[in-house]
């Protein structure tokens, strides 16, 4: 089926469409990943989003339910170069158009997705729209134009109730708060023998402290992170009496909580090839990315808190950290492993903070 691309500053893009047949508005952002699109499909971040695989080749190994990263299938639409309908690969379920049709996802391909990426690149992310071919540009740019962008995403894909994901000879029990959290992230947690009871964003502190957790993890998620300022009144009402850690939204959550500002990038930062430098260490780490959104950081005004990582592409903030607080969020994903397990030790950060925040307690029983 001819499909068109039509981006909210007029310019307009004829390619093929699979998947669903919907017409659909969304902000338009690429991502640089070279492998991986089963955990894009299926992670929370890319809510209310339409994504752009710069890399040319998709479908090729089709989609894998033990590899998604949610029970949900993220972004709004799917544009890739070339689409491969015929998976090499013993382990694939399904195809990518057969996901994207159950879900009622539109898809393109058989279009310059370089071309596309350098005009996002050059003019910042934006809103656009995947319609019929019949469709008129002109009421379609209406249509753009009178599109309200949503607030409510963590709403949409956090978890309604809490639930749990244990593991065997348990240390810990952390209780990970769900903003769109990904199922790797809780798997790493399970590794470090941790058990999780992931709860909603919007649980109140009475509640997560009734759960008695020897931890609090602030999970990603999609959208503006002052969009949810319940989850930011919650991580003041709890911090300095539990080791917390947070990751993508979660690092943003506790910059806001913490006083700190955030703004929303030209075109953000997705894909699984950015490097970030730990400040503490000097070691470069190769880290996968998805957000929109970065921490402003002043040192002459938050000289409580420290800095610990920075992006070496545009030198935005990737890491804060309280020590007395047993306190630190990163910006980057590090149970995605893009660089091998360059950035597995925050999970051990984490299990060491919560070691030394038991001894504490101790210590203070024994007074």
């Amino acid at each position: 089926m001819q499909r068109k691309l039509i981006f909210e500053n007029g310019m307009v893009f004829e390619a093929e469409g699979f998947g669903s047949t919907k017409s659909i508005i969304a902000e338009i952002v690429f991502n640089t990943s070279m492998v991986g699109y089963p955990e894009i499909l299926s992670d929370p971040s890319y809510t209310d989003q339409m994504v752009i695989m710069t890399y040319p080749l998709i479908g090729n190994y089709g989609m894998m339910e033990e590899d998604y990263e949610s029970r949900l299938i993220g972004p709004s639409a799917l544009i890739v170069s070339e689409y491969n309908d015929k998976p090499s690969n013993f382990r694939y379920t399904q195809t990518l158009k057969e996901v994207l049709e159950d879900a009622d996802i539109p898809a393109l391909t058989h279009i310059d997705t370089r071309k596309l990426t350098r005009i996002i690149r050059d003019h910042g992310s934006m809103l656009a729209m995947i319609t019929d071919e019949t469709m008129d540009t002109t009421t379609a740019l209406q249509m753009i134009h009178a599109y309200t962008i949503p607030h409510d995403q963590i709403a949409k894909v956090s978890c309604k109730k809490k639930w749990y994901s244990r593991c065997a000879n348990p240390k810990y029990n952390v209780v990970a708060i769900d903003c769109g959290i990904k199922t790797n992230i809780i798997r790493q947690l399970n590794a470090h023998g941790c058990n999780v009871t992931i709860v909603p964003y919007d649980i109140t502190s009475d509640q997560l402290m009734a759960l008695r957790p020897d931890g609090v993890f602030i999970s990603n998620g999609p959208g503006d992170p002052t969009d949810v300022p319940q989850t930011i009144a919650l991580i003041r009402s709890i911090q300095g009496k539990l080791p917390i850690f947070g990751i993508c939204m979660g690092h943003q959550l506790i910059a806001l909580a913490n006083g700190l500002t955030t703004y929303k990038l030209k075109f953000g930062h997705r894909g699984g090839n950015h490097p970030v430098k730990n400040l503490l260490t000097g070691k470069i780490e190769i880290t996968a990315q998805n957000h929109s959104y970065a921490v402003c950081y002043d040192p002459t005004i938050h000289s409580n808190i420290q800095l610990t990582h920075i992006n070496l592409l545009d030198q935005t903030v990737e890491g804060i950290a309280i020590a007395k607080d047993h306190l630190f969020s990163v910006q980057y994903h590090p149970e995605s492993a893009p660089g091998a397990e360059d950035s597995g030790y925050l999970f051990d950060q984490f299990i060491s903070w919560m070691d030394q925040h038991q001894k504490e307690k101790k210590s203070c029983q024994n007074v």
